[in-house]
This record gives C-alpha cells, structure tokens and sequence, in this order.
C-alpha cells in the first residue's frame, strides 16, 4: 500500500511516537465474545495499524464483473487487538490522532443496494484518484475527510456475534462520519483485553452512506489507547471538539433514534443530576439526531449532546 494523501496530524512527533506497527494481514469478518487476538498494546501506548479496504482489495478496475466479488471477504477489520488490564465494565478510550489513506479508492452503487437500489439497473464502479487531500470524481475536485467505518470490541455473550457488516452495542459497522481525525471513541468492555478490531475506512462518506459504499480505501491509523477502570456504557460514545454523541443501532430508523434518545436523555439525567422528565425536554432543546448509515443490515443514528452543556467527563464520571 502507497500512502500519499496524508491527514493534517500526520507530523514528525506523532511518527516519532509510534511504538508498534500492526498489519492487515491479520483480520475478522465477525466480532464474536470469544476470539484469539493478534497483538496486545499497553493503557496509554501510542501505535498504529494498517487496514484494507472493505473489499480486500478485489476491486482492480472500472470493467470488473461486481458479481465476481467474493462476499465473504467484504469489511474485514484488522484484529483483534487485546488492550491488557482492560476487563468486563471498563471503557475503552480510542483516540484517533491520524488516519493516512492510500492513493486511490472505489465505490459502486448496484441493484436493490443502498436507498435507490430499486432505480439501479446493473452495477456501477469507480475508481477515485486521491492526491494533495483531495479527491477527483470526473471533473469534479473535493476535499477528502477521511473517517473509520468499523471499530469495535468483543460482544458479550447475550448479543452473540456479530458481522463486522453490522453496527450494535459493541461498536462495529456504524459507519459514522464523526470517527475521524481528533475524535475519541469510547466502547464498552464485555470481554477480558477488550480483543479491538479496525477497518473498512473511507476516503468521504456523506451522512447516510445513501447508496452501496464511501469511498472505500485501504489506510493506516495512528491510535492511542486508555482505559476507564468500572464505568459501563450501553451504547458507543464519540468526542469531538464540540459534541459528545451517543451512536445506536436498530432494525430500523425509527428504532435506532429511540435508542439513541433514550441514551443521550439518560446521560443528561445523570450527569446533570435533573429529572428524567427535565433531562428529556433538554434533549428536545438541543440534542441533535444525525443519520450515520441507512444502508446495512441494522440502521445507525447519533444523538449529538453539546459539551457547552455537559462535558464529555461529567457524562462519563457520573455513569
């Protein structure tokens, strides 16, 4: 993999701090509660590691036959990783201090895939030149805002397991616009180590990921990673500079936005320390839903909370 179009944190300190180089030849197709991981990382160590696209690299051309495409190859996640001293009620803190993407990505819309897949006759590739943070689609030059589609750790045993193809309470396929660059994500712990697992990033991804796929690419991501000793989430958190944002899952969309209200307004209750009632009618105020993916399995929305009426800590400290 060449590495050419490189993420503004990418700077001679960050580079100076890595410690391990993980590869992607090591990979899951499924988060299950039990799995034998590829390396261990310490609380606190800096390192990175390499992912491939969400097609393994199958995808060569413009002309290739999209139903020649292995399917039990697609979003394989580099993993797992055990994060030591991390065990059942902790939280994991991942902190994404840089995502280098590779020189060219792809993306495809097929029949009876995505939101129009019903408007889609037969399938449709194309091959997307990266270079200089930019991105050429035709005529058309772009800034790229490279983000992570799946991160996630090991279910516990009463969700079972779970495809990497799927977003859930472990993390997983949330294909969420706000895992990138600078932002935190916070999962929980359901198995000893944590047992990590990365892949499937895009080079831009629109809010929704309407039709099949981002601009899927193969990237490498420098991480740290700490651990938050006996506190319980039931969903993903993700910081930014502005936001906390609770990501959920479920069946549907109108599934999903329940779960993710229903989480942020438990957050404000705690940590506010007010009523449900009050807690709720702060989330009609000024939590924001966002759509993450309406194209998998399980639909995905973030309830966005603003830190400049809770901190991310306090939610946190207060669990």
């Amino acid at each position: 993999m060449v590495i050419i179009a490189v993420t503004a944190g990418n700077n001679w300190e960050r580079r100076k701090m890595i410690l391990k180089i993980i590869n992607n030849k090591n990979v899951i197709y499924s988060f299950k509660p039990e799995m034998d991981f590829i390396d261990q990382v310490k609380p606190g160590e800096t390192f990175k590691i390499m992912t491939n696209d969400c097609f393994l690299s199958q995808i060569k051309s413009e002309d290739q036959d999209y139903y020649n495409i292995d399917n039990s190859k697609i979003n394989s996640a580099t993993g797992p990783i055990f994060v030591e001293e991390a065990t059942p009620g902790d939280l994991l803190k991942v902190q994404i201090l840089g995502i280098d993407i590779d020189s060219k990505g792809v993306a495809v819309i097929a029949p009876n895939e995505g939101v129009l897949g019903n408007k889609v006759d037969k399938p449709l590739i194309r091959i997307i030149p990266i270079a200089n943070n930019y991105f050429k689609f035709g005529d058309h030059l772009m800034p790229i805002k490279p983000m992570i589609g799946v991160i996630g750790v090991a279910p516990s045993h009463e969700d079972g397991e779970c495809p990497t193809e799927i977003p859930w309470k472990h993390g997983g396929n949330m294909d969420t616009n706000d895992i990138r660059e600078n932002s935190t994500i916070y999962l929980p712990v359901r198995q000893n180590g944590g047992l990590l697992a990365i892949g499937d990033c895009h080079a831009v991804m629109g809010d929704g990921e309407t039709g099949v796929s981002g601009c899927e690419i193969a990237a490498e991501i420098t991480l740290k990673v700490d651990l938050i000793k006996n506190k319980e989430i039931n969903w993903p958190l993700i910081e930014t500079d502005n936001d906390t944002m609770v990501v959920a899952s479920g069946d549907t969309l109108e599934e999903s936005v329940y779960n993710a209200v229903d989480e942020a307004t438990k957050h404000l209750q705690r940590g506010l320390e007010v009523s449900w009632g009050d807690a709720y009618i702060l989330s009609s105020l000024v939590v924001d839903l966002r759509i993450s993916q309406v194209v998998n399995q399980k639909k995905t929305v973030r309830a966005v909370i603003p830190k400049s009426l809770i901190s991310t800590d306090l939610i946190i400290n207060s669990l």
